[in-house]
């Protein structure tokens, strides 16, 4: 009888873990679909490609009106595009942003779903300074062209990390002063209309300016020491949490505490120039696999637990046309013959990567008032657990990515064969809350 509890207490834990491993999509994971490439598979191959796969989302940078409609059949959602170079014509008048829905937009909908719309990539730091200042109106206007007709669509805009002056640490996250008076008008435009802040954060860059092999694991969410933040007294077990969690405090310090925060890009390339320190198959295939992993434990993020980011990966295939360094035509993650560059465990057809690195987890696990030491140490649900011969509790040793000394909330990571990567440590029942 006391093993069928325990059993049957196991699987209604672990049930909800189950659930999300074996969706057929996931709606927090997307991927970028860039078009500077003159050999891309047809619109038709890459519609079945992402059926193939848990990504539910796609990211257009501009209308593509053979790929909207060979996505018409499909579950796939969209965020469409709208290039730097139509926000002149967007903010000239609401006609012109109304013309731009009528050609662009309103002949797709329903099918595929496209809920978001994204006017302007980076433009606050395109370089272009006749940018910033038509970019709200741009918004404004297409808003406002589609308020009869498209009503639940939400408008945004894209940013890069460098309209932060801050980032470290992530406590500390500030945007640029001198931007103030363009992004401030616009984050009231989000807050008001329920959009999104849209972000582009890459790990690769900060690794690119700080190549030492401590900030390479943290960055690939290996195992790591860690990192504190002094002020909030987070720790941070891998850099993408760590650059989200510098946006959420950015964003709080403006007065915008509830914009809901989108990752419009990240990535890794799989090869690049010899001065180029990080770029290769190995580490991308560690970053990608790590982000999804982290992002199906549904851990969150320091500031932010409990709650997985919704993520566009950079990106589906590699962009042949594109200048500067080799890493800029190498973020694919399918070549044009659609095999795998590598596997990050996205094919429904298979449950994970060939070799895994289990991500460096440590949820912010909080001991439940009126629990002691020993009753998590002890605790039968957690033995009988470890003991089973799917489970491996190794991580949980001195070493493992979520030992804690002296034991404590995380001593009951979980590493389940078959749809599990690794599971967040906060899982016994009663004895301790997240």
């Amino acid at each position: 009888m006391e093993k069928t509890q325990h059993q049957l207490l196991l699987l209604l834990l672990l049930a909800p873990f189950l659930l999300i491993f074996s969706a057929r999509s996931e709606s927090f994971i997307g991927v970028n679909y860039g078009e500077e490439a003159d050999n891309l598979p047809s619109p038709d191959s890459t519609a079945k490609l992402l059926q193939s796969t848990s990504i539910s989302k796609l990211r257009l940078y501009r209308p593509d009106a053979d790929l909207l409609r060979a996505l018409a059949s499909t579950d796939i959602s969209v965020v469409l595009g709208v290039p730097n170079s139509d926000l002149p014509s967007l903010a000239s008048s609401p006609t012109a942003a109304a013309s731009w829905a009528s050609s662009n937009l309103l002949p797709y909908l329903p099918s595929p779903p496209i809920p978001l719309i994204a006017v302007g990539n980076e433009a606050l730091n395109s370089g272009d300074p006749s940018l910033p200042p038509l970019l709200l109106t741009a918004m404004q206007n297409l808003h406002s062209a589609l308020s009869s007709s498209a009503p639940q669509i939400k408008i945004s805009t894209v940013h890069s990390m460098a309209v932060l002056s801050q980032s470290d640490p992530p406590s500390a996250g500030a945007f640029h002063s001198d931007l103030a008076p363009v992004l401030t008008p616009i984050l009231h435009f989000l807050q008001d209309n329920g959009s999104p802040f849209m972000i582009n954060p890459y790990p690769f860059f900060a690794y690119r300016s700080d190549p030492r092999p401590e900030t390479l694991a943290f960055c690939l969410f290996e195992p790591n020491p860690g990192r504190v933040d002094p002020a909030s007294g987070l720790t941070y077990s891998n850099m993408f949490d760590a650059q989200v969690d510098a946006v959420r405090s950015a964003l709080d310090t403006m007065g915008f505490p509830n914009l809901e925060i989108v990752i419009a890009e990240t990535g890794w390339p799989y090869r690049g120039d010899p001065d180029e320190a990080g770029a290769s198959v190995d580490n991308a295939r560690a970053f990608n696999g790590g982000l999804v992993a982290h992002l199906r434990s549904m851990v969150g993020t320091p500031k932010m637990p409990g709650k997985s980011v919704d993520t566009y990966i950079f990106a589906l295939y590699d962009e042949d046309l594109k200048t500067g360094p080799t890493s800029e035509r190498s973020f694919g993650l399918y070549r044009p013959d659609l095999t795998m560059t590598y596997d990050i465990g996205l094919s429904k057809s298979s449950s994970g990567p060939a070799n895994p690195a289990p991500p460096a987890e440590r949820p912010a696990c909080v001991q439940s008032p009126g629990t002691t030491s020993a009753q998590l140490q002890g605790n039968a649900n957690s033995s009988y657990a470890c003991q089973q011969p799917s489970v491996d509790c190794t991580v949980t040793l001195p070493g493992g990515g979520c030992f804690v000394p002296n034991g404590g909330a995380c001593d009951a990571l979980l590493s389940m064969k078959v749809f599990l990567y690794w599971i967040g440590c906060c899982y016994l029942l009663r004895l301790v809350e997240t």
